[in-house]
Parts: C-alpha cells; sequence; structure tokens
C-alpha cells in the first residue's frame, strides 16, 4: 500500500466517524418523539423489546430516524463508507483486473439491492438513499464493466 492510498484511507476514516457521530446525534431526536418509535425503532423490535420509555430504545435506532429525517449527515456517513469499501477493494485487486471487476459488479448489485429495499420510503430521506443507491450501483455496474473490458496498455502506443 501507497503512503498516498494509507493517507486516504486515515482521512477517510476520520471524516466517516464524524458523519456517524454527528448521524447518531442527530438522530438521538428519537428520544423524544415517541410517537415515531414505532416506525423508527428497527432494530429495538429485533431484541423483543416494547419501548415503553427512551432509555429502550437502541442506539442504532438514531441511526434509522437520522437517515429518514436528517439526512444530511447520514448521506455523508454512507458515502465515506462507500468510498472507503472501494478504497480498500482497489487496494486488494489493483493488479487482478477480473477480481476488481468482479468486486466492482458485487458492490453494484448490493446497491441496487439497498435501493429496492428502501424504496417504498415516504421520508425525504429514504427517497434521497434511494436514488443515491440506485445512482450508485448503475456506476459501480458501469465501472465493473468498463474495468473488465479497458483496452490493453500498449494499444495507445500503436495508435502513435
Amino acid at each position: 500500500m501507497t503512503f498516498n492510498n494509507f493517507l486516504q484511507m486515515i482521512i477517510a476514516a476520520l471524516f466517516f466517524m464524524v458523519f456517524t457521530f454527528c448521524t447518531w446525534y442527530e438522530g438521538s431526536e428519537i428520544l423524544d418523539r415517541p410517537w415515531e418509535w414505532k416506525h423508527s425503532k428497527h432494530y429495538t423490535q429485533i431484541n423483543d423489546e416494547q419501548a415503553i420509555e427512551a432509555d429502550d430504545i437502541s442506539n442504532f435506532d438514531h441511526f434509522v430516524y437520522g437517515a429518514k429525517f436528517k439526512p444530511l449527515f447520514p448521506f455523508l456517513m454512507v458515502t465515506t463508507a462507500s468510498y472507503l469499501i472501494t478504497l480498500t477493494g482497489y487496494i486488494l485487486f489493483q493488479r487482478r483486473i477480473k477480481k476488481m471487476a468482479l468486486f466492482l459488479l458485487g458492490f453494484g448489485v448490493l446497491f441496487l439491492f439497498s435501493s429496492g429495499l428502501v424504496s417504498n420510503s415516504p421520508t425525504v430521506g429514504g427517497n434521497i438513499f434511494q436514488a443515491f443507491f440506485l445512482i450508485g450501483g448503475m456506476i459501480a455496474i458501469m465501472a465493473a464493466a468498463l474495468y473488465y473490458y479497458r483496452m490493453p496498455r500498449g494499444f495507445n502506443t500503436l495508435m502513435k
């Protein structure tokens, strides 16, 4: 791994941590809105807990609420995480074209699947994430195809 890649990873990880904290902080507004609990406490329901008090709400539900109603920091968090995952894939597979193309294809399919999961959301954040996942999935799949079918490196020297 080069110093440039290492520096990008460190900076992106720091941004990811800041955006995660901001998302969690903004999502903590769910504690003050008990009428929203039945729609936004997905992780609390997994544990079969009936949230009667604000202390019963899972911390992960803060992220769900933040993504639904205050999507700026969750969007930046997901964008930064996507960049970190893509950079990790590039570092791991930079010399193996087919594996990198398969990695990007899998990432694109995951994004398209995520777009389908949030497609029926009535909130602003759900619509933003649906568009982001749809566009990001298409870009990742196109990048996989371009990466797989790219021209040989010596082709440019033949054209001169």
